[in-house]
């Protein structure tokens, strides 16, 4: 039954976070008006739809993962029982977030609008002050040596390139 209520609460967070920060705000902000690409170089606006078609799939997988097998959600209010460490989480400890970041980012370079890449930066910034404030030492009080060595292994948001297997 607790597989059910994360995989729905999960869903309902999916619309609510990432589907407000990466959907409805770059919708405020650009209207999804196509302007002249960045710098005259329509190599951004490749590079834009590249980091959409990465992000949203990275996104999908991490919050699936916390459903299924983390019996948990994303949301702070109803946490996963275990920590997540296959998947995209054997290269990077937060896709979540990079991968939010990577399709708004990818908006702003597609569309051609600064401000959208400038929401991306605070988005970022964000994140980051939360993973570092709350989420980190959160995960350290709840899991222990078992995050101890997932964090000593696995890089906070550039991927490595080799999945991390464990020990």
């Amino acid at each position: 039954m607790r597989r059910v209520w994360a995989i729905l609460g999960s869903v309902l967070f999916f619309l609510v976070a990432p589907g407000v920060v990466a959907a409805l705000a770059p919708w405020w902000i650009s209207r999804w008006h196509i302007q002249p690409p960045l710098l005259g170089l329509s190599l951004f606006r490749a590079a834009g739809v590249a980091l959409i078609v990465l992000g949203m799939p990275a996104l999908l997988d991490s919050f699936a993962r916390f459903a299924v097998q983390g019996l948990g959600t994303p949301a702070p209010i109803f946490p996963t029982r275990h920590l997540v460490v296959t998947g995209l989480y054997r290269h990077v400890r937060n896709p979540m977030y990079v991968g939010v970041v990577s399709v708004i980012v990818g908006q702003g370079l597609l569309l051609g609008n600064p401000r959208a890449l400038g929401y991306g930066a605070l988005v970022w910034l964000a994140f980051y002050l939360f993973v570092i404030g709350y989420e980190e030492p959160t995960l350290r009080r709840t899991f222990g040596a078992e995050y101890e060595r997932f964090y000593g292994q696995v890089p906070r948001w550039i991927p490595r390139v080799r999945p991390w297997r464990g020990e």
